[in-house]
């Protein structure tokens, strides 16, 4: 079966197989890969009319290429939008979104503990464009609320946060989007649509960086925005289509493939995960293991409410940075990398590298203390983690 109309009733790994295009002509039973700059036409007119819009056909690969489309329409699917248009990593599909629904004069309202370019880029890029930023404690709705201007024209928000591992309530958080007439976009990287589908909860928009779970090897760049196709076409569209943060053919293809098994890696590295973050709760009592999993997480009822999984990630505080930093450095089977959702276990000190371009009174602000070190859990054997993380413990 090979149709745009698929049975609602197919779950998540049957949509992430299944899902996209029908094959070329070619008939193949694996995406294709077009690495071509352009396309050719008929005719003039042919021409003529595909470049106005009157005639469906691909223009340039700058925004229009078929191994992308099939990468968005199996996005779209998964997260039950509309419509998803592709960029060429995380970063890029915040910017374009920023970029397109705000002008000068317009207020956005983000929340403090977000990816650390997320933070520079609200500091310092949007500020030059005469947009307004307000930042907010991402879980206090009454900070959301009070934080809202006439000039408000979006809501930005990371749940699970990056790296804190904090929530928001989407669900409260959408309905006072709908009450100020105002878009919620949803950095849903942490999760993928196999663990929360912001879109469900009431948000407008969701935002993704494919180059994490959704490749989940770690190998190539990727972005994408999901959302109403009326809103994503006339309004974001037009600035991908201008300003070139174009995914190629070969990562969009590679994307592709690596969501038709995200479904059971995200099975894994949650399983892996929540394993590893009950035994150094169990085992160490005195050390601090954040994961939305455990009991002691602050949400941890949120999480079970709106996450199917509480996902792959954990974090620890060590204490100081001259802890964290030994910790790190006595590991041996886990890897030192900024980058998560990998098949393998990475490990990270957000204070000195993903968050290492922030004020020290920002990082506090966001909850990066320099004790904090985050591990992204992977596919290994669980017990093998364990023991690398406990070996290296102070």
């Amino acid at each position: 079966m090979k149709t745009t109309d698929w049975p609602q009733q197919w779950g998540v790994a049957t949509r992430a197989l299944h899902g996209g295009p029908p094959s070329s002509p070619q008939r193949e039973n694996s995406l294709a890969i077009f690495p071509t700059s352009s396309y050719t036409f008929r005719s003039a007119s042919h021409a003529a009319e595909v470049f106005a819009g009157t005639t469906e056909g691909n223009l340039y690969s700058r925004f229009t290429n078929p191994t992308v489309t099939a990468f968005e329409t199996k996005l779209a699917l998964l997260e039950q939008g509309e419509k998803a248009l592709a960029t060429a990593s995380g970063m890029a599909a915040i910017q374009t979104l920023l970029l397109s629904l705000l002008s000068q004069g317009d207020h956005v309202v983000i929340s403090r503990s977000v990816f650390g370019s997320t933070t520079t880029l609200a500091n310092t890029v949007l500020p030059r464009f005469g947009i307004e930023v307000t930042r907010v404690a991402l879980a206090d709705i009454d900070g959301w609320r009070q934080a809202m201007t006439p000039k408000t024209r979006l809501l930005f928000a990371e749940t699970p946060s990056n790296p804190t591992l904090e929530l928001v309530d989407l669900t409260l958080l959408a309905q006072l989007a709908r009450e100020h007439g105002v878009w919620l976009a949803v950095d849903n990287v942490f999760c993928t649509p196999c663990l929360q589908q912001p879109l469900l909860l009431g948000a407008d928009i969701v935002i993704h960086s494919a180059t994490k779970y959704i490749d989940g090897q770690g190998r190539v760049l990727g972005g994408a925005i999901v959302g109403p196709e009326a809103l994503l076409m006339e309004r974001i569209y037009p600035f991908i289509r201008n300003t070139g943060p174009t995914l190629s053919p070969f990562n969009a293809w590679v994307l592709y493939k690596g969501m038709e098994t995200l479904p059971l890696r995200i099975e894994r590295h949650c399983h892996n995960a929540a394993w590893i973050a009950t035994q150094l709760a169990d085992r160490h009592p005195q050390l601090s293991v954040r994961y939305p999993g455990l009991p002691s997480h602050p949400q941890h009822l949120l999480a079970q409410r709106q996450m199917r999984q509480p996902g792959g990630l954990l974090c620890l505080e060590l204490g100081s940075r001259q802890q964290a930093h030994q910790f790190i450095d006595r590991l041996q089977l886990v890897t030192i990398t900024a980058n998560l959702g990998d098949a393998k276990t990475l490990v990270t000190h957000p204070a000195t590298t993903t968050h290492g371009r922030l004020s020290a009174e920002e990082r506090l602000a966001a909850g990066v203390t320099d004790g904090l070190v985050r591990l992204a859990i992977g596919l290994e054997d669980a017990p093998d983690i364990l023991d690398d993380i406990e070996q290296a413990l102070p």
